[in-house]
């Protein structure tokens, strides 16, 4: 059983022989003579086309090459079929790349998705949308405004909008807050790319003229906040973390942006991210916890995991394809809301993997993280994959009589910790039924074959031109390497790995007949896989806290750099991951809200911030 930083360590491995041979089986070995191409008849009328009878084109290939390349696609053949094989190759398949090789190239642009379309309900047998839409807020009174800057900063959203719709501060003021704050402390973490001053005060101002005037938008109205960098701004640049793209500035907004911009939020920061949704180094640097500033915010939502947690922000927007919103809101010890795959429009978003990425809020509290979900949701044209979902959401709803699946192995052993576990304890204290639950032993780091595929063709042109070499991260375990390797993946297998996805669709189908939403330790990395390729929301919030003696890392171990060692060990957040059925993020809210309330750390504040 792997965790997510074993999977960063070992997935690539089963590739490494690639490189090598590739190199040996680009020419024909010394002394084996290339194949005799198969050359196609002439066409007669009335016969139709045969995959051995159109023009043959691309490079000579040996019976070797295919001898090596078995190596890597774990098949053997026999001397006669690789003759074969090499004989008709030009014929049979090379055309099948003319669209990358030419003569007759075409260029597929970002915004080019693929066909098939990934629909989580049409694979999930008994499931359906919310026939309810209801957004009942929580009837918390938030209380006199605090005198100093640091309380307010620090204030969750559910207080900060009740105060500046009582116009008890401006959103100028708060905005101003935020800014000084970015100014003074981001130099600790290197959460901001691009902070975006003017932009923020001229936007608070008009909320201030406009909740004076009676137009008031909703809890987001004059609220301050930073999004992930590779989320669209228009006029503002956008640079996905990339050194080639550092001053690459869109024309228009994402939908997201568009939405928050609607709901009358203030865009205060672009907030760092790994460069290309991995991790947490980007251009700029590592961005650094402010629970830990010796080790990484972890990725690739690490700007918003370190911003949020540091009160540089009210609330931000983050990105998972395979754990970046989980794995830094574990780090980081804020709460990360992974929506439903298709309730969130991405229009405007950098592309890692169309059938995966998801977009989502990341906030000091569950509450604020539905108050964000809220604005943000809803079908998006440009979106193939967007999904019309209403949103059924009561604060004030009880919890009792749910039943919440785990399972007892996984509470058992790394990574769950006690914290996991009386996470479990204190929701059967809150009235729900505790559920055993299983799946089956098959290879789940297999479906990460449709991950690596899609994200070495959203990203082939740099990797092919070279610009990809010039990222900070040149290792194993980063984008460049595994965007070379990912050429060499089967086809057959992706096909095979998608054929999984659905087989293990319906075995989560099958569990949440039996449960109302799943309790699971939050960097459990089978889960973290299964529930992105399933696309389940979660919702991951710190209950607790654990010390620790070493700083932790998303990179692989690099002896030449050793990790930061603690002694004594040091304190740090720790919480657990709620995983829901398909776009019902509203009963994980709902009991994330209770669990939070009974964990009663949601308030505690990294330190020197």
């Amino acid at each position: 059983m792997k965790q997510r930083r074993d999977f960063l360590i070992n997935a690539p491995l089963g590739l490494l022989a690639v490189s090598g041979a590739v190199r040996a089986e680009a020419l024909p070995q010394a002394g084996d003579k290339p194949a005799p191409a198969m050359t196609p008849d002439v066409a007669t009328p009335g016969a139709p086309p045969t995959f051995g009878a159109t023009q043959g084109f691309g490079p000579a290939v040996a019976p070797a090459t295919f001898a090596e390349a078995e190596k890597l696609m774990q098949v053997t053949y026999t001397p006669a079929q690789r003759a074969m094989m090499a004989g008709s190759w030009r014929v049979s398949l090379s055309s099948t790349m003319e669209r990358r090789t030419g003569p007759r190239k075409v260029a597929l642009a970002p915004d080019v998705a693929p066909a098939t379309v990934w629909r989580p309900l049409a694979a999930a047998p008994g499931a359906s949308l919310p026939v309810r839409e209801r957004f009942v807020r929580s009837r918390v009174n938030p209380g006199p405004l605090p005198e100093r800057d640091e309380d307010v900063a620090f204030a969750p959203v559910t207080k900060l909008a009740r105060w500046i719709e009582t116009r008890a501060i401006t959103s100028e003021r708060l905005t101003r807050i935020y800014i000084e704050r970015i100014k003074r402390l981001d130099g600790k973490l290197r959460s901001v790319i691009t902070l975006t001053e003017e932009h923020a005060l001229a936007r608070a101002r008009q909320a201030d003229r406009e909740i004076a005037a009676g137009k008031y938008r909703g809890p987001l109205h004059g609220i301050p906040y930073g999004v992930k960098d590779l989320l669209d701004t228009a006029g503002i640049r956008t640079t996905w973390g990339a050194e080639f793209y550092r001053d690459r500035v869109p024309q228009q907004d994402s939908t997201v942006v568009a939405r928050l911009t609607a709901a009358g939020a203030v865009l205060v920061a672009k907030l760092s991210l790994g460069a290309l949704a991995l991790n947490d180094i980007w251009f700029g640097g590592q961005t650094m916890n402010p629970w830990l500033p010796e080790e990484g915010a972890s990725g690739s939502s690490a700007g918003s995991g370190a911003a949020t947690a540091a009160a540089l922000v009210a609330f931000s927007i983050g990105s998972e394809t395979g754990g970046s919103i989980v794995s830094p809101s574990m780090r980081c010890g804020v709460t990360g809301l992974r929506p439903t795959y298709g309730r969130v429009g991405r229009s405007g978003a950098m592309t890692l993997c169309w059938s995966l990425d998801k977009l989502g809020p990341m906030t000091r509290g569950v509450e604020d993280a539905m108050l964000v979900l809220q604005a943000i949701s809803g079908s998006d044209a440009g979106d193939a994959a967007s999904v019309p979902a209403k949103l059924d959401f009561d604060a004030n709803a009880t919890v009792a009589g749910l039943k919440v699946g785990y399972f007892p192995g996984w509470m058992k052993e790394a990574p769950a910790t006690d914290v996991d576990r009386a996470a479990l304890e204190s929701l059967q204290k809150l009235g729900l039924k505790a559920v055993p639950v299983a799946l089956p032993d098959w290879p789940w780091q297999s479906l990460n074959t449709v991950l690596f595929a899609e994200a070495a063709a959203a990203f082939e042109e740099i990797t092919l031109d070279g610009r990809v070499d010039q990222l900070k991260a040149q290792v194993p375990d980063a984008w460049p390497n595994l965007f070379h390797e990912a050429r060499f993946l089967s086809a057959v297998d992706f096909v095979q790995s998608d054929r999984l996805r659905r087989k293990t669709a319906l075995e989560m189908a099958r569990i949440f007949r039996e449960v109302d939403l799943l309790l699971v330790p939050s960097l459990r990395d089978e889960m973290l896989t299964i529930s992105n390729n399933t696309g389940h929301p979660s919702l991951t919030l710190r209950t607790g806290t654990v010390e620790v003696g070493q700083a932790r890392s998303d990179w692989a171990p690099n002896p030449a750099q050793p990790l930061p060692a603690f002694n004594p060990p040091r304190r740090v957040p720790h919480g657990v991951t709620l995983i829901g059925r398909l776009f019902d993020e509203g009963t994980i809210a709902r009991v994330g809200l209770a669990l939070e309330k009974a964990a009663g750390v949601a308030a505690e504040r990294p330190p020197g911030f």
